[in-house]
C-alpha cells in the first residue's frame, strides 16, 4: 500500500512538472510560430497550431530591413554585454576579496554602505548618471554605455560572501611560496573560484543584454543601438511590424540560451558555494 502511494506521488509530481514545463515553453513556441508566419496568419481570428505557409524568408527580411540595423544591434549588444561582464567581474571580485580579507577596522561599515546602495531605486540615480555622462561627452559612445554599469553592489556582495568561506590554507601556502596579495589573488583565488565567477558573470551578462532604458537614452544614434532598442523600433506610432518583431525577439534570446546552457552547472555550484544564506 505504501509503495502504491509513493508511485502515485511520483506520478503527480511528474505531471505537475510537465504542466509547468509546457507553460514555460509557451512564450518560446509563440515566438517561433509567429516569427515564421505571415502577417495575416498572426492576426487571423482562426488559430492554427503552426502556420501552413512557413516563411523562413522572414529571417532574411529581418536582417535586410533598412529601417532597423538588426545585425549591427546584435553586435553592439554582444560587445557591451561582454565588456560589462568582464569589467563587473574584475571590480566586484576585487572589492569582495578586499572586504573579506583585508584587515581594516572599518571594513564592516564599508560593506554595509555598499549594501545600502542596493536599496536606492535605480530611478533616483538615473538622471544624475545621465547628466554626468552627457557632461563627459559620452552620449552614443561605448564608454557611455558600459562604464556607468560596471559597478554592481550585488556582485560585490556575492563575492564577499564567497571569499569569506574560501580556504585560507591555500592563501597561506601561496604566501609561504613568496606570493604577495596581488599574485595570490590572481594565481590562487581566481582560478579556484570559477563557479562563483561563472554564476555572477551569467547574471551580469543577461542583465546587460536585456538592458533597455539606459541604452535607449545614451545610444541616441542608430550606430549605437542595442538589440533591445532595435526591437522597440518595430513598434512605432506609424507602423507595427509584427512578424519581424517576433523573429527579432527569437533571434535576440539565442545568445542568452547559449550562455545559460554552457554555464548552467557552474551557476548552481556558484550559488551553493557563495554563502548567501550565511
Amino acid at each position: 500500500m505504501h509503495d502504491a502511494w509513493v508511485r502515485v506521488g511520483r506520478a503527480l509530481r511528474a505531471a505537475l512538472l510537465a504542466a509547468l514545463a509546457v507553460l514555460f515553453l509557451v512564450p518560446f513556441y509563440l515566438l517561433v510560430r509567429n516569427g515564421l508566419a505571415r502577417e495575416e496568419d498572426i492576426t487571423a481570428p482562426d488559430w492554427t497550431f503552426f502556420p501552413r505557409d512557413v516563411r523562413w524568408s522572414n529571417v532574411r527580411e529581418l536582417f535586410q530591413d533598412p529601417n532597423v540595423p538588426m545585425a549591427h544591434a546584435l553586435a553592439n549588444s554582444a560587445l557591451i554585454a561582454v565588456l560589462t561582464t568582464a569589467g563587473t567581474l574584475l571590480l566586484a571580485s576585487m572589492a569582495g576579496y578586499g572586504l573579506a580579507r583585508v584587515p581594516y577596522r572599518h571594513a564592516d561599515a564599508v560593506f554595509y554602505a555598499i549594501l545600502g546602495t542596493m536599496m536606492v531605486p535605480a530611478a533616483v540615480t538615473f538622471v544624475p548618471s545621465f547628466v554626468l555622462v552627457s557632461t563627459l561627452g559620452w552620449i552614443s559612445t561605448l564608454r557611455g554605455l558600459v562604464v556607468p554599469t560596471l559597478f554592481s553592489a550585488f556582485a560585490a556582495f556575492v563575492f564577499r560572501q564567497y571569499f569569506l568561506g574560501f580556504p585560507r590554507e591555500l592563501e597561506d601556502a601561496a604566501r609561504v611560496d613568496g606570493l604577495g596579495p596581488w599574485r595570490t589573488y590572481w594565481r590562487i583565488v581566481v582560478p579556484n573560484s570559477r563557479p562563483v565567477f561563472a554564476a555572477v558573470g551569467t547574471i551580469v551578462f543577461i542583465g546587460a543584454w536585456n538592458s533597455f532604458l539606459w541604452p535607449l537614452v545614451i545610444g541616441q544614434d542608430r550606430e549605437a543601438w542595442t538589440v533591445q532598442v532595435a526591437l522597440s523600433a518595430f513598434t512605432t506610432s506609424q507602423v507595427v511590424n509584427i512578424h519581424e518583431l517576433f523573429v527579432a525577439a527569437a533571434v535576440s534570446i539565442l545568445p542568452l540560451l547559449l550562455v545559460f546552457l554552457l554555464l548552467q552547472r557552474y551557476i548552481v555550484a556558484g550559488v551553493e558555494r557563495s554563502g548567501i544564506d550565511d
